[in-house]
């Protein structure tokens, strides 16, 4: 059992962390002040192959695996919650549908330029009636001949302000229930295809997140992933992988809202001398850093295990409950080290907290994490 990076993936964490303090850091106050995602950064991240990190060089992608596509979760993420959660949909959620389950012709029309740098990818799943339940979702793809007409909409669809490539699911049986669903890619510019303005929230603010609307939508049956009925599984599988992106996520924000903490605590005097000399803030340093480094790990090894192919959504749960909740804590107690400067937006810690809270919800929110991790044990 070996708890250390390899060469390669320290190589790998170096250029994320330079890469976030050049890019990133600077831009990100400016960002969430404004509720709108840099073009240029998404372009700089696409260049420097950010975007393909676990995909094969055979279809354009870096050739990289999920622990160091995890490392740059937690790199970028700690200055930035809102460029990790636009580099976790497209690779994590669009892309890894068509990977996993895509025809060697969607792969080549679709996640090449994907994964090359060429195109951006969101994944529309939820609805404004149909979160943790798939089963409730209303939207509809109608067969007619060698197509698929699509009536409905999707909510929270993160990147859809900017994304070329729609991954989407929609039911096609509704007897069926989530046997009834199916996945299907949409393009950009497709006629009925339409995009609302971003919807405001608390946190991850810069991030692109609006409802789509599809009506009458006309798909080829060759965009279609997978069979009629798979689209359900093929959901599933996304976001059981994506959760493990998200605990990355998780750690990152906790990371960089701590590291943020400490240096303040380092310069600010009260009774004479640096609060950082007092014995009750190294106490709850001390903690913060423990309960950091033990989500790492457990993010850590749900992604070896998809790496190594071997049983992962189990790990991955517990990693993305755990982290997840977490975050929460430790952005909140950094906050209260900084006293009234940390509740200030001068601080990154005010929007690392407003940022930490979506990740107990978003990719299963941690009620479903636990449902999960209960079944595994064969509580019911």
């Amino acid at each position: 059992m070996d708890f250390d990076l390899s060469s390669t993936h320290e190589m790998q964490q170096e250029m994320f962390r330079k890469f976030a303090e050049a890019e990133v850091k600077p831009i990100a106050k400016e960002m969430d002040e404004t509720e709108e995602f840099s073009m240029d950064l998404l372009k700089k991240m696409h260049e420097q192959g950010i975007m393909g990190i676990p995909y094969s060089e055979d279809y354009g992608g870096v050739g990289g695996d999920y622990l160091g596509y995890a490392i740059c979760m937690e790199e970028i993420s700690k200055f930035d919650a809102s460029t990790g959660i636009t580099i976790s949909v497209h690779t994590s959620l669009c892309c890894s549908c068509i990977n996993n389950f895509g025809t060697e012709e969607q792969k080549q029309k679709y996640l090449r330029p994907l994964v090359d740098g060429s195109k951006t990818g969101c994944f529309g799943l939820t609805e404004p009636n149909a979160g943790s339940d798939a089963a409730g979702q209303q939207t509809r793809a109608i067969l007619d001949g060698d197509k698929y007409i699509i009536n409905g909409s999707k909510i929270f669809t993160t990147n859809s302000g900017f994304a070329d490539t729609f991954v989407m699911f929609a039911m096609t049986d509704k007897s069926q229930g989530t046997k009834g669903i199916s996945a299907f890619i949409v393009e950009k510019g497709m006629p009925g295809l339409s995009v609302g303005t971003n919807i405001q929230r608390m946190g991850i603010r810069a991030a692109s997140n609006c409802e789509v609307s599809y009506d009458d939508v006309v798909v080829p049956v060759e965009n279609r992933i997978g069979k009629e009925g798979d689209g359900f599984k093929i959901a599933m599988k996304a976001l059981d992988a994506g959760r493990i992106g998200i605990a990355a996520q998780s750690v990152g924000i906790a990371q960089g809202a701590l590291d943020a903490a400490i240096e303040y605590v380092k310069q600010r005097v009260q009774f004479g001398k640096p609060i950082s000399a007092f014995q009750n803030t190294q106490f709850v340093i001390a903690d913060l850093q423990t309960y950091i480094d033990a989500a790492r790990l457990m993010t850590w090894r749900a992604a070896i295990r998809y790496d190594k192919g071997q049983s992962y959504s189990t790990e991955a749960a517990k990693a993305k409950l755990f982290a997840s909740r977490m975050a929460n804590q430790v952005c909140k107690d950094c906050v209260q080290l900084m006293g009234g400067y940390g509740y200030c937006r001068e601080y990154p810690v005010e929007r690392a907290l407003r940022d930490a809270k979506i990740t107990e919800i978003y990719e299963g929110t941690s009620e479903v994490m636990k449902m999960v991790i209960a079944a595994s044990m064969k509580v019911f």
